[in-house]
């Protein structure tokens, strides 16, 4: 876990230009679940870190490609834009825009960088 320094909707995480490609980081004191950073490709990735089904923390499962699958179930992500790839999970998760600079990390808590899938704000609804 690692910390962070919020103004409410923007929030920064620090320097995570040690975060290689292929690894994630968590931050639980962000938002309601917490969130998890994923770096794919070189690009910074940032959603919820809460799986829709399972209600478990996504950053204890794996990371693979663009995909961030639950260590309960299986239920297996986008990191991109959150959408979920079918049973057992019935939406996405929520995903968080993220600046990267010489600075550090910032992501937007009140973005939405998913696509049609992502839950409303507020929270995943829980289906099983």
């Amino acid at each position: 876990m690692s910390e962070a320094v919020s103004d409410g909707e923007r929030t920064e995480l620090g320097d995570l230009s040690d975060l290689e490609d292929g690894q994630m980081r968590s931050f639980e004191s962000v938002g309601e679940y917490g969130v998890v950073v994923c770096r794919v490709e070189g690009t910074l990735y940032c959603l919820e870190d809460n799986c829709s089904h399972a209600d478990t923390p996504l950053s204890e499962g794996r990371l693979r490609g663009t995909m961030i699958t639950c260590p309960l179930h299986g239920a297996a992500f986008d990191v991109r834009d959150g959408s979920h790839s079918g049973p057992p999970a019935w939406e996405g998760v929520r995903t968080y825009e993220v600046s990267e600079s010489d600075g550090g990390v910032v992501i937007d808590l009140a973005s939405d960088a998913g696509g049609d899938d992502a839950p409303p704000p507020g929270g995943p609804l829980q289906m099983r």
